[in-house]
């Protein structure tokens, strides 16, 4: 029997993998510090936790439509207005399975056979696969570091052919923790009003910005014109340490919303329920949390990155947003470590893993090859232990 081409052709997630080699290796009494998923070590907060215990004691624990509860998707687009001034009607909302869901809910929705989609790389890597899960073409582009992984309008209309259907943006990005700025947003929503494309806007990480004058804007705010273009792409999992409660959040032209909904309805139906009554409290609730879980964050990423830069062979920028540190490793190629030779960035993480117990993202499945990426949604503790075995491993290279 034959199966499914198209699922054979699909990638495993490298983050998944790595996370699971290195709870394999916890499991056997290994000492192992991962850096490997993004997810906030934090608890949920308490109030949060609570209006999802109060529903089930409530007996809030049947269906709800497919794409939300009315209350919810009244308090996504409340929270759009006040934090992103973007106004939208329930009906344009979506709630999903979080916001990975909520993408491919999209690329289903756009995406005809051979449509094309145009990612700046480095790219979350599971974006591309879900293009050609939903029948598209992803087309990457190849950013630069000296340009801060940013796309230069040249690279976009070079990128663009008449198959194009949409563009991707992550702002905070995984993996660089770099931030659009106005000016860079307001090139992509030009392009795309010219070219009438769609733009994707990720913006699962807009609450975890560190740095003075560098804030979160929302690309659909800039004018109606690429409003009309724009599917927001939102959710609860990064700002409130809400990983396992599976909720994120589409926002997009009603059209596009209705096929949103109707697709979900028959491949998932409605999203937790008890997990929807708990973001109805994250969204409307006290914010306080989101604040000191930033501030925690910021600490990390000071300490993470000036560990880094003071290890040689080894740079990266310094990240915006985000919680991930994306490091150049190709200054160790061509050294060996007790007598393997380091030829990738996928042979630095092996070694770095199977010597020194330390898990770290190879990024050739995020379009950057040379390149890994550290999660500091962990502990100070477990950086700094963490960050030591790395200085020890690069110095001690052959």
């Amino acid at each position: 029997m034959e199966l499914s081409k198209k699922a054979m052709s699909i990638k495993a997630s490298t983050t998944m993998a790595i996370s699971s080699r290195a709870a394999e290796m916890k499991a056997a009494g290994l000492d192992v510090v991962s850096f490997g998923a993004g997810e906030p070590d934090f608890n949920t907060p308490a109030h949060i936790s609570q209006a999802g215990i109060d529903a089930i004691h409530n007996g809030q624990t049947r269906y709800t439509p497919a794409a939300g509860m009315p209350e919810l998707r009244k308090a996504v687009c409340d929270k759009l207005k006040r934090d992103n001034g973007l106004e939208y009607e329930p009906a344009q909302v979506v709630i999903s399975n979080g916001a990975k869901h909520s993408l491919i809910n999209t690329f289903m929705a756009i995406l005809n056979e051979g449509d094309e989609v145009i990612i700046p790389a480095p790219f979350w890597l599971s974006y591309s696969e879900m293009v050609r899960i939903a029948g598209g073409v992803p087309v990457i582009i190849y950013t630069k570091k000296e340009n801060q992984f940013m796309m230069t309008k040249e690279e976009l209309e070079n990128a663009y052919t008449e198959k194009t259907k949409a563009v991707v943006l992550t702002t905070p990005s995984n993996p660089t923790g770099q931030v659009m700025s106005k000016a860079d947003l307001e090139m992509v929503a030009e392009f795309a009003i010219s070219h009438d494309i769609l733009v994707i806007a990720d913006e699962i990480y807009e609450k975890l910005i560190y740095d003075e004058g560098k804030e979160h804007i929302s690309i659909a705010s800039l004018s109606k014109e690429i409003y009309d273009r724009t599917i927001v792409i939102n959710g609860v999992s990064k700002s409130y340490a809400m990983t396992g409660w599976r909720i994120g959040y589409a926002a997009a032209p009603l059209p596009i919303a209705k096929l949103m909904a109707s697709l979900q309805s028959h491949m998932a139906s409605n999203p937790n329920t008890i997990a929807q009554v708990a973001t109805i409290t994250a969204l409307n609730g006290p914010q306080d949390c989101v604040a000191e879980m930033c501030v925690e964050f910021k600490k990390r990423r000071d300490y993470i990155y000036e560990r880094e830069e003071g290890i040689p062979l080894i740079s990266a920028l310094k990240p915006q947003g985000a919680f991930y540190l994306f490091a150049d490793v190709s200054g160790t190629y061509g050294k060996s470590y007790d007598g393997q030779e380091i030829k990738t960035a996928a042979d630095f993480a092996s070694i770095l893993l199977e010597k020194k117990y330390v898990a770290v993202v190879p990024c050739a499945d995020f379009g950057m090859p040379d390149y890994i990426r550290l999660s500091y949604a962990t502990s100070m503790e477990l950086i700094k232990e963490g960050m030591d075995r790395i200085e020890a491993m690069v110095k001690e290279l052959k």
